[in-house]
């Protein structure tokens, strides 16, 4: 069942984040409560770093390539192209990829376009759900401030 009411936030933005007191319900928390805080900071730091060196407009592969790298460089741990098994009530009905599983607790999804969709935020959501994940980053890198283009998910 969807979740109601779910909110993301810009990093620009006062940070927050939302756990499930039930099914159908979120309740907004302090920043401190914040689950894996310091791996999405590097995420984060690492993400601008390949950002203000390439700068936008590039392929979504270039970018990955570049921030593998750059996770090896800061010795961060991680899983590039994670294929993820996908079940329907109890049965395997096929595999998926995601585009890197961060030290194990982060789901990264890294895009190139033009605008962000709503769409990209909901297959961020099923991903954590199929990896049984909390936390998720959305990173486009064909803007201007990498800022503007990171949305954090938490389930």
């Amino acid at each position: 069942m969807k979740p109601k009411n779910l909110t993301t936030e810009n990093t620009e933005k006062k940070s927050f984040r939302f756990s499930r007191n039930s099914v159908n319900s979120m309740v907004r928390t302090s920043p401190k409560e914040f689950p894996s805080k310091e791996v999405t900071e590097r995420i984060i730091s690492c993400a601008m770093e390949v950002h203000s060196t390439l700068g936008p407009g590039l392929l979504e592969s270039v970018y990955e390539e570049a921030l593998a790298h750059e996770f090896t460089l800061r010795g961060i741990k991680y899983e590039k192209q994670k294929e993820v098994s996908l079940k329907f009530k109890g049965k395997d009905i096929g595999r998926h990829r995601i585009d890197f599983l961060v030290e194990n607790e982060v789901v990264l999804e890294l895009k190139a376009v033009e605008s962000m969709h709503k769409i990209y935020q909901a297959q961020i959501l099923t991903y954590l759900r199929a990896t049984k994940k909390r936390v998720g980053l959305l990173i486009n890198f064909n803007v201007e401030r990498l800022k503007d283009g990171i949305k954090r998910l938490i389930l």
